[in-house]
């Protein structure tokens, strides 16, 4: 059974529908940008939206530092569409209704199984994981991924 990636490890070349049902490659960012990945239980939630909303508010000082973000969950494409339209949310939204991205990267499920979890990883422009933050009180990720981009660039 696979443990999930970690701190050290490079990040896998993957790709899924973003809200807008276009194909999304993470090989068309990757080694170019620092990356914040997060994975987060579902759209519209209180803690879900909070975390969202976050890094919407951060997004335009992330973009400026070389960053992208990309938020992932288990939400169908018009589900994301919604979300990201209801919040203003500028960054990319990828469905994992397949859970196949959560097995990629090793998110387990919360709750006794029940709610799917909430990790952020930070990932270098080489591509290399620097930061695995998981944590289901989504306030707990904000300050910390912001430190951890910024140490980066």
């Amino acid at each position: 059974m696979q443990e999930g990636l970690k701190v050290g490890d490079k990040l896998p070349s993957f790709g899924a529908k973003d809200q807008n049902g276009n194909d999304f490659y993470i090989d068309s960012v990757l080694g170019k940008k620092v990356l914040v990945i997060y994975f987060y239980p579902k759209d519209d939630t209180p803690g879900c939206t909070k975390q969202a909303c976050f890094l919407r508010d951060q997004y335009e000082e992330f973009k400026a530092i070389g960053a992208e973000v990309i938020g992932i969950s288990g939400d169908s494409v018009p589900a994301h569409k919604k979300f990201a339209s209801k919040y203003d949310l500028p960054f990319i939204l990828l469905s994992d209704g397949d859970k196949s991205l959560r097995k990629l990267f090793g998110v387990k499920a919360n709750l006794l199984g029940i709610l799917p979890g909430r990790v952020t990883f930070v990932v270098d422009k080489k591509g290399i994981i620097q930061m695995v933050f998981n944590d289901m009180n989504a306030e707990n990720h904000l300050e910390k991924t912001v430190e951890k981009v910024k140490s980066l660039i």
